[in-house]
Order: structure tokens, then C-alpha cells, then sequence
């Protein structure tokens, strides 16, 4: 009997394949094709926060070479559409890079009930500000496990966020965390379409938060925003700044098909960097220089 080896292995390989699919353990939100930046020092942690029942925080860690310490950049990211746990482990490579470049640590800590992140997505239902308050909180258990370590100056950090995680930047920084010295919030908010007049309630949110927060920010906001129109980000930085907070608005007119994409889009690095290295230099006090700089100095 002849038998066909080429078109065994293939009958094999197929029917292998579809097993495996059918009990993979691999979760949806780390695509196996995923490789670490190496020069990044790109490393994945489980930050502990609750022990009964047991709660870890997927984060992704950045640094530069050397023993540190290093300042701490903590990126807070948005929230895709359905489930928060089938979304991707948030990685801003392209933004990382640029902080990594300047001496900075950088975290993304992915939140409660998002990616590979254990609990639940706080469910304040239309209460934005509570939404925000809650997590924060995992802002906090952040901070906390990194001043653990020698390699991290916790003393100095600066919460960035994108979307739902420039809400949660925020909110952070009213909280009174004497670690925070600032915050960049990127296209930050909340939209609740099913909840009444929600553009009023985000606006009001923003408010609240200024109320307590003593540290300075930076908001940057696109005209073509496909999550908020203008006058939703306008109403929500003149609510912030008639109640007390300190937030220097970068509006930058367009950018590609949707300004929500500017901080994770490799060209969108122009539009913020020059006013990021401002701010963290004239506002912060703290250095934005590249290790090439240091060495024409």
C-alpha cells in the first residue's frame, strides 16, 4: 500500500490544530506573536493588590539600561468596546520609547478586569467621577509596589493616560498622593452613551477632581476626535479650571482619521513631545533630555 506522507501530515497537522484550538490555554488578550522589546527591557509583573480573594494587576514594565533608580512614568490606558478582559494588554511601545529615552521607568499597569488583570471593571453605573475614583485606586497599589523596589525613585511620578485612562490619571492626582508631581492626559474621559446629558456629568467629573488636585496637568485634544467632539473636552477643561485645577490645554486641530489615536500612533510623537518636554522641564522641574543631549552638555 502506497501511502501519501505528504498529504498524511497535512490531514494530521489540520486535525492537531483544531484540537488545540479547541482547548488552548493561551489567553486572548497576549497574542502569542507578541516578542518583548529587548531594549526596552520589556517585562511583564503581577503587581499583587488584594490577597482574599488574591487580585493581581497585568503590568507591562520599561527601563533603561542601568541600576536606576529611575523616575516612574505610569501609563493608564483606555477601554476598548465589550468585555474588558478580552482586550489586549496595553503596551504603548512608541510612547514608551520616548520616555525610556529620557531616563524614565514606564508602567502600564492594566486596571481591574481588563486583559490578563484579575477582579472586576468598577460598575459606578452614570456616576463618571465615581468610575474614576475607584480606579485609582489601582493607580495607587501601583505606586505602592514600586517604591519597593531599588531600581524605581517612586518619590517622583508622573501619571499619563490615554482615554478612559486620562480620566483615571486624573483622578488619581486629586487624591492627594504626595508621589505624584503631574499628569498628561491624553484625549482623557469617560462616554456613556446610555447615561442622560452624559458630556455634563464628564465636565462635572473634571470639576470634582480639581477641586483636590494640587499638582499641574497637560490635556491634548484633536478637532476630529471620534469619542469626544470638541465642545465635550472644552467644557470638561473650563469646568477643571474654574474649580481650581491647573491644566494647560495643547488643542492641536486634526490629526489622521481620528485624534483619539494620537498618543499611541508613532506619528502622533511630533504633536506631543516638544510640549511634554516643556512641561515636564518648566512645570515639573524634571529633566526630558535624551542620552545623547547629556552628552553634549
Amino acid at each position: 500500500m502506497t501511502i501519501d506522507l505528504n498529504r498524511t501530515a497535512l490531514r494530521f497537522a489540520l486535525a492537531l490544530a483544531l484540537f488545540l484550538g479547541g482547548c488552548s490555554a493561551v489567553p486572548t488578550s497576549t497574542p502569542v506573536t507578541r516578542l518583548p522589546e529587548r531594549d526596552l527591557r520589556e517585562e511583564v509583573l503581577r503587581i499583587r493588590i488584594a490577597e482574599s480573594p488574591a487580585v493581581d494587576l497585568e503590568t507591562t514594565l520599561y527601563r533603561p539600561a542601568g541600576a536606576g533608580p529611575f523616575p516612574l512614568v505610569i501609563i493608564n490606558h483606555g477601554k476598548s468596546p465589550g468585555d474588558p478582559h478580552q482586550q489586549p494588554r496595553s503596551r504603548f511601545v512608541w510612547a514608551a520609547r520616548e520616555f525610556v529615552a529620557r531616563g524614565y521607568a514606564v508602567a502600564l499597569p492594566m486596571r481591574q478586569g481588563f486583559a490578563g488583570s484579575g477582579g472586576r471593571y468598577p460598575n459606578a453605573g452614570c456616576d463618571i467621577a465615581a468610575n474614576g475614583r475607584i480606579s485609582a485606586q489601582d493607580v495607587r497599589a501601583t505606586i505602592a509596589y514600586f517604591e519597593r523596589r531599588a531600581d524605581i525613585d517612586a518619590r517622583r511620578v508622573v501619571l499619563v493616560g490615554q482615554s478612559a485612562g486620562g480620566l483615571v490619571a486624573l483622578a488619581a492626582a486629586s487624591q492627594g498622593m504626595p508621589q505624584v508631581v503631574g499628569v498628561v492626559n491624553f484625549a482623557g474621559g469617560l462616554r456613556q452613551d446610555r447615561c442622560p446629558d452624559w458630556p455634563a456629568v464628564l465636565a462635572a467629573a473634571a470639576a470634582d477632581y480639581a477641586h483636590t488636585t494640587r499638582v499641574p496637568s497637560l490635556w491634548f485634544y484633536g478637532d476630529n476626535d471620534a469619542t469626544f467632539a470638541s465642545p465635550v473636552w472644552h467644557a470638561m477643561h473650563a469646568r477643571y479650571v474654574a474649580a481650581g485645577g491647573e491644566a494647560q490645554l495643547v488643542a492641536y486641530g486634526s490629526f489622521g482619521k481620528d485624534a483619539h489615536a494620537l498618543f499611541g500612533a508613532r506619528n502622533g510623537i511630533p504633536v506631543w513631545e516638544p510640549e511634554v518636554a516643556r512641561f515636564f522641564t518648566s512645570r515639573l522641574g524634571l529633566s526630558f533630555a535624551t542620552r545623547a543631549e547629556w552628552a553634549d552638555d
